[in-house]
């Protein structure tokens, strides 16, 4: 029988958030006018494959990832950035297949290459954990990385994320490719410890 806790993420409503603000970003629900602007970034090679998914070749395949995924599958943020009001990445949760027992969502992101190096990701990430364990009551997040992505393994490493190690040959990716996939973690009181610590 489900646990209380792995029922309440069974009926939590993806698709639906709420926005969240930060120094620099705000992170806001998808709109299907957001289509050209993800496109804009996802279509370059360096940033999909870096995750697992292909570039876009077109705007309506990011129409249909807006509609079909960010807001139905997934709890996902639109990342904006404040000083011009530009949509420059994604990030939000999904169901950890892994642990389908516990309150426990996965957390993903993207970011435009022309933003990458300016701390950006790690603050919408910082952002996204502090809801995740308060408003959506989680009791733990997970994350999981392509082993050659070290940009995002700095941004994982600077949440405070603790890593559980590396399932070899465990992630099939869009182009057939068999890669092996870093894990990591993080429980409630341990981001409650990090923010004892002020982190």
């Amino acid at each position: 029988m489900a646990s209380e806790k792995s029922y309440k993420i069974t009926m939590l409503k993806f698709g639906t958030v709420e926005t969240v603000e930060t120094e620099r970003l705000r992170l806001r629900a998808w709109s299907i006018e957001d289509a050209a602007d993800l496109y804009d970034y996802a279509k370059n090679p360096n940033v999909g494959p870096h995750g697992g998914w292909k570039p876009h070749e077109s705007v309506m395949e990011s129409f249909s990832i807006i509609t079909d995924l960010f807001m139905k599958a997934y709890y996902s943020w639109a990342i904006i950035l404040k000083e011009d009001d530009r949509l420059i990445g994604s990030i939000g949760y999904e169901k950890d297949p892994r642990r389908r027992e516990i309150n426990c969502l996965e957390l993903g992101y993207a970011l435009g290459e022309d933003c990458w190096g300016k701390g950006y990701m790690t603050e919408a990430a910082n952002a996204a954990l502090k809801h995740g364990f308060g408003a959506l009551h989680l009791d733990m997040v997970s994350i999981y990385r392509n082993p050659e992505n070290k940009r995002s393994g700095r941004v994982i490493e600077k949440c405070g994320f603790y890593y559980e190690g590396t399932l070899r040959k465990a992630n099939l990716v869009y182009n057939g490719e068999v890669r092996d996939v870093a894990c990591y973690s993080m429980k409630k009181e341990e981001y409650n410890a990090l923010l004892c610590k002020g982190k």
